[in-house]
């Protein structure tokens, strides 16, 4: 009678075993299911850094903003700055070298006057030299206006015409930069020697025929009187104001001391005038030119 018994058991533990393993069934499609929520959490964070690290490029490859910055302080320069600039970078000869070369030009002569030109410049002394062989064209004022003829009644060339040769001869068109020298003789008389800046050659050598006695005794005292060279001054101004020598000229300031007047133009192209005592060689004046 208590055979009964062991079937009850028997389905009780079976039930219990479906149980436990619809529990494990349960807790097992639970874990995959977090494991399919994390895979596509991971997704989707892994394709949000795939495009950020795809637009970093796209903002940091600009380079045109810090170029337009570096080429900013260009914008900013004068007019004067510029052509200072374009000047320079266009002459290739110093100021020493044309020292040595216009002195050459000149038995005995020595620079009182030098200054770096463009193209195109005026240049008074230049100007002043080439009118003289006009006005001298016809010393007996004979020939009329038109050339056509003179009061002996033969025919004779057009003044227009016989001035004009010795004009362009006195003064040759320049086609780049120059450096243009006044040199004094031991006696005072001046030549205008004018050298491509570019080459170092010398375009033209000329006797300045309007300087008179007075001006002769003046230039040949201030030789005598400076015992500081080109040179030396222009290393007194440069000590002084670093930069590239343009110009200098030998003259009396508003005090009558005599000085070389020396031209300096900086790195940032601007120009610096220094006067240096011509007999101590000291420094005597600076001015800043701000345009």
């Amino acid at each position: 009678m208590t055979c009964d018994s062991p079937p009850k058991n028997t389905g009780f533990l079976r039930t219990q075993r479906f149980r436990a393993a619809g529990a494990a069934g349960v807790l097992l499609a639970a874990a995959l299911l977090t494991g399919c929520g994390q895979d596509s959490g991971d997704t989707s964070t892994g394709t949000a850094t795939s495009e950020a690290a795809r637009a970093v490029p796209e903002r940091t490859a600009t380079p045109s903003y810090s170029a337009s910055k570096s080429a900013s302080p260009s914008a900013t320069l004068t007019k004067d700055q510029k052509d200072r600039k374009t000047l320079l970078d266009s002459t290739k000869i110093t100021f020493d070298k044309a020292v040595t070369t216009a002195e050459g030009a000149v038995s005995g002569g020595k620079v009182v006057e030098l200054d770096l030109r463009g193209p195109g410049e005026s240049d008074d002394d230049t100007d002043r030299e080439s009118a003289s062989p006009t006005a001298s064209a016809s010393p007996s004022g004979t020939a009329s206006p038109s050339g056509t003829a003179s009061p002996s009644g033969s025919a004779s060339p057009s003044p227009t015409g016989s001035a004009a040769s010795p004009s362009a001869s006195a003064s040759p068109a320049a086609t780049g930069p120059e450096w243009v020298a006044t040199v004094a003789a031991k006696d005072g008389t001046e030549h205008l020697v004018r050298i491509d800046a570019v080459s170092g050659k010398v375009i033209k050598s000329t006797e300045d025929s309007q300087q008179d006695a007075g001006e002769k005794s003046r230039t040949a005292d201030w030789i005598a009187k400076a015992k500081q060279t080109p040179q030396q001054a222009a290393k007194a101004a440069t000590d002084k104001k670093q930069g590239t020598v343009t110009s200098l000229d030998l003259e009396e300031n508003d005090k009558n001391v005599l000085v070389w007047s020396v031209e300096v133009v900086d790195k940032g192209w601007t120009e610096t005038t220094v006067d240096v005592d011509a007999a101590t060689g000291s420094v005597t004046a600076e001015k800043t030119d701000t345009d």
